[in-house]
């Protein structure tokens, strides 16, 4: 996760994971490692959602990156799935809770993306600041105008960071030797820990009206959609400047267009959009936003991590080796132990017998009671 930290670690027994689609461009080491680990490898790229509908259903794994949406129509479709593989941190494309129904994991590469996109929200806080790029723009226009780019130093300045995770910590390391002041809220990050890092903990009430700048580095998720908003802003300094490197929706953006047309926030370094490309150009074509088309993690580096790390983890689950990156892993964490396999195979094994019993007389009603050291059940079936 990005905000807080920490990734799911669970020991578990073998799955069988045979073949493996990627549907997205990905480094070629993922596929070399799945192949080199006897894993059978397709690649279809920019496959519409009736052909990826149609072309599931025959793997036993799935690798995308973000511009693959695995909805529940998909994950219904694919009846061998077992792993849902995300090349990159943020899995708002995949449909988590219908992949969980099914008991296929859904992982992804927590770390792999990390210092691309520290470093890209570094490079939006500083164009902000001394606003680089309208002033390549204006060059490249043929003028020479000094006095229209006049910017602010970043040192002294407060930089507040909504999110202490991984990216959140390498934000505020590097900010920090601009002589900026950092500044956090996460509810995850222990309190000791955010201060080691040289960031000082606070909740969100005190850490709005400090900010000279203000950087999002949070899941999206219902609690933190519309996070910056008309009533947020409010809050903040005149003038404050914002960044989301994150995911589209943590900025209400109609709320920071009516926010950068007061004055109230003086300039945006935005990566991500609700909508993606945005149709609406409104905040793009702003004289005080700074936008990319979504290149956080669009570094060499970040995507042969991310290519290699999410090979690597679905070889380690195949050969029973701890579960690295699966998001939904304390919830199927119990089906795929070695006691749970020896469970659902007695459970087959009864099943045929009762199967055979009743071939001639159907049963209607089937009342089941489990006893044992760690479980128990009464179902009726």
């Amino acid at each position: 996760r990005q905000c807080g930290g920490g990734t799911s670690s669970t020991r578990m027994a073998p799955i069988r994971v045979q073949s493996v689609l990627i549907s997205e461009s990905v480094d070629p080491r993922c596929r070399s490692i799945l192949e080199e680990n006897g894993i059978r490898v397709t690649e279809k790229h920019n496959m519409k959602k009736d052909e990826l509908i149609a072309e599931i259903k025959d793997y036993d794994g799935l690798v995308v990156r973000s511009a693959t949406k695995v909805t529940s129509d998909i994950i219904n479709a694919a009846s061998n799935l077992k792993i849902i593989g995300r090349a990159g941190t943020g899995v708002d494309n995949v449909d988590v809770d219908a992949a969980t129904k099914k008991g296929i994991i859904v992982m992804n590469t927590p770390s792999g993306n990390t210092i691309s996109a520290a470093e890209l929200t570094c490079a939006l806080i500083m164009s902000l600041s001394r606003h680089v790029p309208q002033a390549v723009m204006s060059m490249k226009a043929g003028n020479w105008d000094r006095k229209k780019f006049m910017g602010a130093e970043l040192y002294g300045k407060v930089l507040g960071i909504v999110g202490l995770g991984r990216i959140g910590k390498e934000v505020a390391s590097r900010m920090q030797s601009f002589g900026m002041r950092t500044i956090g809220y996460d509810p995850i990050t222990p309190p000791e820990v955010a201060t080691s890092w040289g960031v000082e903990p606070m909740s969100l009430e005190q850490l709005w009206p400090q900010c000279d700048y203000i950087t999002v580095h949070t899941p999206l998720m219902p609690s933190t959609v519309g996070l910056l908003n008309d009533e947020t802003f409010a809050k903040c300094k005149k003038g404050v400047k914002v960044v989301n490197c994150a995911r589209g929706g943590i900025i209400d953006e109609a709320a920071l267009l009516r926010a950068l047309e007061s004055g109230q926030c003086g300039g945006a370094g935005l990566d991500v959009f609700i909508e993606e490309p945005p149709k609406d150009r409104s905040l793009v074509n702003h004289p005080n936003v700074v936008s990319c088309p979504h290149l956080g993690a669009s570094t060499k580096e970040a995507q042969a991590r991310c290519g290699q790390d999410i090979a690597q983890q679905i070889v380690d689950m195949v050969n029973g080796k701890n579960l690295v990156g699966a998001v939904n892993a304390q919830v199927l964490a119990s089906t795929f132990s070695q006691e749970s396999h020896q469970m659902i195979a007695l459970g087959k094994a009864l099943g045929a017998v009762l199967q055979s019993c009743t071939s001639r007389n159907p049963c209607n009603n089937l009342r089941i009671t489990t006893q044992g050291k760690k479980y128990w059940s009464n179902l009726m079936v």
